[in-house]
């Protein structure tokens, strides 16, 4: 048989189109030649394949080789594609049994003594085959990442050897398996960080407690060294595992990043922290081929902004669109590729250049203050729930020895009940309410809807604000145990908004 087809995936973003891979063998002067727009690594297989095949000693056949990578429209990177390529091949020239072919979809990288060598997003390949009834093929590298999603075989192997001889009836393959019980590590075992490391504070653990319950976007706001980053990175210990779709959303994204995930914590929340140097891209990804940014590493966990201020302004303000759709599209001339990006952002920074606007610390004149916080944009700070200052710890705070509050493991009791009821009542956090949604389960009496009137309006604040408000009141009112949002509820998520209150009195000097 002098033609043989192979299927594989591509990779684009979190989807993993099919690519069918046709090998022909002709006569004529020997050679090869790589058609459907593949890109230079592509190209470069000719030489990976040709060395592996001989290493592997079988035979490399004098003919003129053409290989289709189907559709030609599809742009195709990486060495993903070196063993269905390999593969193909020997099918062609009989030197295996290609009535099998059909049943598999194979990907993988070949180095040049024909080892399997793992390659990124083969979660996304290896759903994607699952759904199309057939069997992927892959490196022994990539078997963790495929245990923890297979639901039908899946078969691993260590070089090209052993999957022709597979192939061939004539050796079996080992099957990624599920994870153990053993390796599936469990939350209490998994983090050494809590609440209870953080001297005083109650005020902010109090809005900590609030954003874990509700999944609110939260802005600390203090001066530096009072805890603001200890308390930012306490904050994936009170929220709940992921549920196993969310854990296998967030490692399909984490798998098209190399060595990223964490296989043995893998329902663990991401906590993503980059630093304020990151570029757009960096962020919100990018590249000619686009791969993801920290904002869909942190899908379904937390996205961590320290020195807010330091970031550039137009980086910051590209999260609007992202925080409001939970994903982001990335457009490019050959491609239109969409990562889920719906995450929590927490940030921290300092309210002045000196990190002080009172005080006997304070350097700056509000001209100054005012010119440095105008580094963010309004409809960006709008996006934040809750902002609350982290102060000075009073004299005496560090030698105490007193009661810190509640354990980690306390909170998060309180906030696993808390998110039951609100998934009973509307089937989701309360974060991601629509206005319809509001209007049902944030319903106020007339007195109490005066009440939340006459401070938006002495804030100055937009009708998202209000709706973030009503949010927050919603999830202090499950907090405690209440049916309906009561005015203390109201007047608790209103002291929550301490960047509006120090906007409005540096405006007013």
């Amino acid at each position: 048989m002098s033609l043989a087809i192979v299927y594989s995936r591509a990779s684009m973003g979190v989807q993993a189109p099919l690519v069918t891979i046709e090998v022909h063998l002709s006569n004529g002067k020997p050679g090869f030649t790589l058609v459907g727009l593949p890109e230079k690594t592509v190209k470069e297989a000719q030489d990976r394949v040709r060395s592996a095949l001989i290493n592997a000693q079988f035979k490399y056949p004098a003919k003129r080789i053409t290989v289709n990578l189907a559709p030609a429209d599809l742009p195709k990177e990486g060495g993903r594609f070196d063993l269905p390529i390999a593969i193909g091949i020997l099918a062609a020239s009989d030197q295996l049994d290609g009535s099998r072919l059909k049943q598999f979809e194979f990907v993988g990288e070949l180095a040049l003594t024909g080892e399997l060598r793992g390659v990124h997003g083969v979660i996304p390949a290896i759903l994607a085959a699952q759904k199309a009834k057939r069997s992927p093929i892959i490196a022994y590298q990539n078997a963790n990442e495929a245990s923890l999603v297979s639901e039908q075989e899946t078969y691993f192997a260590k070089n090209l050897l052993e999957v022709v001889q597979f192939l061939n009836n004539q050796e079996k393959l080992p099957l990624a398996s599920l994870l153990t019980q053993e390796s599936a590590v469990g939350f209490s075992a998994k983090n050494h960080l809590d609440l209870t490391d953080i001297i005083g504070q109650q005020h902010a653990k109090r809005a900590l407690t609030i954003a874990a319950a509700g999944q609110h976007n939260l802005l600390f706001l203090g001066p530096p060294g009072t805890g603001k980053t200890m308390l930012a990175s306490r904050l994936t210990t009170l929220l709940p595992e992921m549920t196993d779709l969310e854990a296998i959303e967030t490692a399909s994204v984490t798998s098209l990043v190399q060595n990223e995930l964490n296989f043995h914590n893998w329902k663990q929340r991401p906590f993503r922290a980059p630093h304020h140097s990151a570029s757009l891209p960096a962020l919100v990804g990018g590249g000619t081929i686009p791969k993801p940014g920290e904002i869909s590493l942190a899908h379904n966990g937390v996205l961590f902004l320290d020195e807010l201020p330091e970031f550039e302004r137009k980086v910051l303000d590209a999260l609007r669109q992202p925080l409001e759709s939970g994903e982001i599209i990335i457009s490019r001339a050959n491609a239109k590729i969409q990562f889920p990006a719906s995450f929590q952002l927490v940030a921290a920074m300092n309210p002045s250049p000196t990190g002080h606007y009172t005080g006997t610390h304070n350097r700056t004149s509000p001209q100054q203050v005012m010119r440095y916080l105008n580094r963010l944009s309004g409809p960006f700070l709008d996006r934040f729930d809750l902002s609350i200052e982290v102060p000075l710890l009073p004299q005496g705070s560090l030698q105490s020895t007193g009661d810190r509050g509640e354990t980690s493991q306390q909170v998060r009791e309180k906030v696993l009940k808390v998110r039951e009821i609100q998934l009973a009542r509307a089937g989701k956090i309360n974060a991601y309410l629509s206005s319809k949604e509001i209007e049902r389960d944030c319903k106020l009496q007339d007195k109490d809807a005066l009440f939340l009137e006459n401070a938006l309006n002495k804030l100055g604040l937009s009708v998202r604000a209000y709706h973030r408000i009503l949010k927050v009141s919603r999830t202090i009112a499950d907090l405690s145990g209440e049916k309906e949002i009561q005015q203390s509820h109201l007047a608790e998520a209103l002291g929550y908004r301490a960047m509006d209150r120090l906007l409005q009195k540096l405006s007013a000097t």
